[in-house]
């Protein structure tokens, strides 16, 4: 195992429905990452949430076509973060993005790969 690395954890929280270019919102910045070369990204579907607008967000049986919240998490080097960051702005138009410090303990993979 490495030493633990300082990292920047990127959290995006955006609707379902949003897009960007025609294609979901979420797709298009995991894209972006993977292009960018970053570590890499994960996207969370959320069962319930508000935004800005309290609207409520939810899953419910009746409601499966509803806009749920997606959190998009994607944790890198600072400079890598920072350089995703302008971008992002262009693409959300509706949405929250935080940023925090966070320590790396382990990022591993079978092959030659990114590391911290």
């Amino acid at each position: 195992m490495k030493i633990p690395a300082e990292a920047e954890l990127l959290r995006i929280f955006i609707g379902e429905s949003d897009k960007y270019n025609g294609r979901p919102l979420y797709e298009a910045i995991v894209m972006k990452a993977r292009e960018m070369g970053m570590a890499g990204a994960t996207v969370l579907r959320g069962l319930m949430g508000f935004g800005a607008h309290s609207r409520m967000h939810t899953h419910k049986v009746l409601r499966l076509s509803e806009d749920l919240p997606i959190i998009v998490e994607i944790v890198d080097k600072p400079e890598r973060i920072q350089k995703l960051i302008p971008l992002l702005d262009d693409m959300i138009e509706e949405g929250c993005v935080t940023l925090e410090k966070v320590q790396v303990i382990a990022y591993r993979c079978n092959e030659e790969g990114q590391t911290f």
